[in-house]
């Protein structure tokens, strides 16, 4: 089974193997392999690093900002001003082209940090043997076929096989999601073990948590389970988020309706009206610079960078501005379990002795919290209650973790979880044993399951043992009660652990053996006869309190929660009920998934709520069917074994406190508190967005359209144009961008999270939008051309006619701002006074429309001229009535869809 290259090293299953078929496979020896041999192998495979694409240049990402059909049109309309002569207005055209590019430009974050956080958990060096001798190389440098060794707190290098373990532990939740260390061996497994289950393997970029062990590499560098997911990574193409999409599908509808006009228009009055060509290109450029909304892709931005702001104060941190809005749409949430559902401490709920049961409160690694009798609700006593005061004792001082609170007040522990769980018990307990004395221990080792220390306590010495319950209740001799010893009852102790592990519990037993003064040594055989049974301490990685009624929220505003998981289908689906998630009496398992075709996986998708045993590779593989469903899919996680999971997803979101570097650069959003219920306030404030964007592109599109409308109809008639190309683009940048500002700020609906999620691929625009379009527009031009009429009629100049039509539509566009804050409602009501924003821009318009019409200088750029204050009136009044319109078709088109 030896290979030739690189390639063939996924086909081996190297669990499946025994040690000596792994060395003859990989041509290599248990004293390592020869420096000269390392050396072909290393120039033959290369380094034990991962990939990376080269970068992309800045001056590259900034230019792709201008692939836009809409601003291709304002770059076309630059080049003809500028052909013309037209300098000014081919400046403030360019200016608004550069503007817009530079928003996107500094908002992306387009270099792949993710990715430098995968190699980042590489670690630097490996303690290697070669020609016989043990020696630390840069890790880099290693190859297959490589024999490493193992110590506590070293992070794994490369795949390897594992060779030799003693007491090995090793903490691998940041890959296969499992909440407790994994207890390693070396012997071959069975076919089609799970990556979690794969306990003859150690991974690359986990982390030796207890004891030590000798193993061959077997993967490098991409082709280790870290590197996979690295190439997962990679493979995973970003996705537009709906609101892109709807706004690329409005840009070129735009696009295309100015184009068609623009040809019409052109052939019409070169053949009907013989326009000069200077003059009617002049023309057409108006009509251009006219339709596109140049101050949308700011006002967006704005909106979406004020939203970010906001979801920030509430502890969640956004990395790209889309996602914002995108929040608002999700329809599943898929959640990881541990770390994200839960609290990633382990946390013992139950201690069940002979004659007693006790229940312990508090969460976490936080040693607030009682011990109470589950019969009485008393809290025990060490005289009152022995047999507990023994067991404590046993768990207390049989265990090599300890309790510390870092500077930041956060408890933590120091060692293996399932350990520090029992040294928070001893601590909530309130027993003392300072008088103890640690005098010979035997440590855990997974071919036996138990650990023992000899203790001198109270003077006395005795033997105390923790370990797999079914192992040592195999070799109790007698189960301690508060009247003495008895026999000790397997069936009626078996019925109590299945009971407590149908709840997701995990358990430890513990045993003590009284031994003879003169007892100094402790060996295997000690242990053979006369342990004394005392019970088990139940434990489990707690939900989150605050997840809880999270869930209820999201299931209340129509989002469904699925949890995706590497631990045990018991565990998960205890955990899911506790949760009060849909479903959860059945679960599927990532063997079950791993047969699946794409149409057999779409259904189970949709059957299924809680998924456990799933690798990266099945996490990605869920994301994509729900998404072919239509579903816009959130992804939460903690480890790097949901990064690809998180970057697929629609909205990926890791946690902040507890979460890996590399899912936190493959996600959207992170979560500052690891809170889950920040979550459901995103969405929130995502819906609420959303609104105000829709609001927005309400407003600002009407206007685009009555100033197009405007000189369409002149062209038509062969009339002068309103309006210069500046005067246009003072309004769409200026006041619109000003006006839609006050839009962002409006307060969130009520019953917004009772309401489904909109519809996937829902247009932003429905009909009724368009027909609002349409109206508003009509209204608006209708407005600007009476005014044209009856100033023309008057004989008055051509500056001062176009500055009265200017300040007339700039008017107009104030009152529609007001229409556009109710979309059904009565538009005018107390909540507007709540909104300060809409009065500070009216202030910012009326002090800019005040320096166009006013200032020398901008009447010079602009060509206006100043108006007397009755114009200011006039301009209210037809507001007004234009107000009066639009607030009464919102009337009509709302009991006509009450009465529907």
């Amino acid at each position: 089974m030896k290979r030739d290259n690189l390639q063939d090293l996924n086909k081996a299953s190297w669990y499946q193997l025994d040690t000596e078929q792994t060395l003859n496979a990989l041509d290599s020896r248990a004293d390592g392999l020869s420096s000269a041999t390392a050396q072909q192998r290393h120039t033959r495979y290369g380094p034990n690093s991962l990939p990376e694409k080269p970068p992309v240049p800045a001056w590259r990402r900034f230019i792709a900002h201008f692939n836009d059909v809409l601003i291709y049109i304002l770059l076309a309309a630059a080049m003809l001003t500028g052909v013309m002569g037209h300098w000014i207005d081919t400046i403030v055209i360019l200016c608004v082209a550069v503007i817009n590019a530079l928003i996107g430009f500094i908002q992306e974050n387009a270099a792949e940090k993710s990715l430098k956080g995968i190699r980042n958990m590489l670690s630097s060096n490996a303690a290697v043997v070669r020609d016989g001798i043990a020696q630390q190389i840069d890790a880099a440098l290693l190859v297959p076929g490589d024999i490493v060794t193992l110590k506590p707190g070293d992070r794994i290098p490369a795949d390897v096989r594992l060779l030799e373990v003693h007491g090995l532990q090793v903490e691998e939740a940041i890959l296969t999601g499992e909440s407790t260390v994994v207890s390693k061996q070396t012997h071959a497994l069975a076919d089609n073990a799970q990556l979690g289950d794969r306990i003859n393997l150690a991974f690359s970029g986990t982390t030796v948590s207890a004891g030590t062990a000798r193993g061959v590499v077997v993967e490098i560098g991409a082709q280790t389970e870290l590197g996979q997911i690295n190439g997962m990574l990679a493979a995973v193409k970003p996705i537009k988020t709906p609101l892109l999409q709807q706004i690329d599908k409005l840009g070129h509808g735009i696009f295309w309706a100015i184009l068609c006009a623009m040809a019409v228009l052109f052939v019409y009055s070169m053949v009907f009206h013989s326009v000069p060509l200077t003059e009617l290109l002049l023309a057409l450029i108006s009509l251009a610079v006219a339709s596109v909304p140049e101050g949308l892709p700011a006002v967006i931005s704005l909106m979406l960078s004020l939203g970010v702001q906001a979801m920030a104060r509430k502890r969640a941190i956004i990395r790209s501005l889309p996602t914002a809005e995108t929040l608002g749409a999700m329809t599943v949430i898929c959640s990881d379990k541990t770390g994200t559902l839960t609290m990633n401490e382990m946390t013992v709920k139950e201690v069940v002795l002979a004659d007693q049961q006790y229940k312990i409160t508090g969460q976490s690694y936080n040693p607030q919290g009682e011990v109470r009798h589950r019969a009485t609700d008393t809290v025990p006593t060490m005289q009152a209650d022995p047999v507990l005061a023994r067991f404590i004792a046993a768990v207390h001082l049989c265990n090599d973790s300890s309790l510390r609170q870092d500077e930041h007040g956060h408890w933590q522990v120091v060692g293996a979880p399932t350990a520090g769980a029992l040294q928070v018990l001893a601590a909530k307990s309130g027993f003392v044993y300072d008088d103890a004395v640690l005098l010979d221990k035997i440590p855990f080792d997974s071919a036996w399951k138990y650990q023992a220390t000899l203790h001198k306590v109270n003077g006395q010495r005795q033997i105390l043992v923790t370990g797999a319950p079914d192992i040592l209740l195999a070799m109790a001799a007698s189960e301690t009660t508060a009247d003495g010893q008895r026999d000790v009852r397997h069936a009626w102790w078996e019925e109590q652990m299945a009971m407590l592990a149908r709840q997701g519990l995990r358990m430890v037993a513990a045993c003590i053996k009284p031994v003879d003064a003169t007892t100094d040594k402790i060996d295997h055989d000690d242990l053979k006869s006369g342990l004394q049974w005392l019970g088990v301490a139940a434990m489990m990685d707690p939900p989150r309190p605050e997840a809880i009624t999270a869930i209820a929220t999201c299931r209340s505003a129509g989002i469904e929660v699925k949890m995706i998981t590497g631990d045990h289908p018991e565990t998960a689906m205890a955990i899911a009920r506790m949760l009060g998630m849909n479903r959860t009496d059945n679960v599927i398992t990532g063997a079950a998934l791993e047969n699946m075709s794409e149409e057999e996986l779409s259904t189970a998708s949709g059957e299924y709520d809680v998924f456990a045993r799933t690798s990266p590779a099945h996490k990605l593989r869920l994301v994509k069917a729900l998404q072919a469903q239509g579903h816009v899919v959130g992804m939460t996680g903690d480890g790097v074994n949901d990064a690809p999971a998180l970057k697929q997803a629609n909205v990926g979101i890791a946690m902040g406190i507890k979460g890996t570097e590399v899912t936190k650069e493959a996600a959207d959003m992170v979560l500052a508190d690891d809170n889950f219920s920040t979550i459901a306030a995103a969405v929130t404030e995502g819906r609420r967005l959303y609104d105000n964007l829709k609001k927005t592109i309400l407003f600002v599109l009407p206007t685009n359209l009555a100033q197009g409308l405007i000189i369409v109809v002149a062209l038509l008639a062969g009339a002068t144009i309103p309006l210069t190309p500046l005067q246009i683009l003072w309004m769409n940048m200026a006041t619109s961008t000003t006006l839609a500002f006050g839009l962002a700020f409006e307060p969130a609906e009520a019953g917004l999270m009772q309401r489904p999620p909109r519809k996937t691929g829902a247009n932003i625009l429905d009909m009724h939008g368009l027909w609002r379009i349409g109206m508003v527009g009509a209204l608006i031009a209708g407005g600007a051309y009476w005014l044209e009429a009856t100033l023309i009629a008057q004989g008055l100049d051509e500056a001062f006619i176009r500055t009265a039509v200017l300040q007339l539509l700039v008017t107009l566009q104030w009152v529609y701002m007001f229409n556009c804050r109710e979309q059904t409602g009565f538009s005018l009501n107390l909540r507007m006074f709540q909104n300060s924003a809409l009065w500070i821009t009216t202030g910012i318009l009326a002090a800019l429309q005040y320096a166009i019409i006013y200032s020398p200088t901008m009447n010079r750029i602009f060509g206006t001229a100043p108006l007397p204050a009755s114009y200011w009136l006039m301009s209210l009044g037809i507001g007004g009535i234009i107000f009066g319109l639009i607030e009464a078709e919102k009337w009509l088109f709302a009991r006509r869809s009450a009465v529907r």
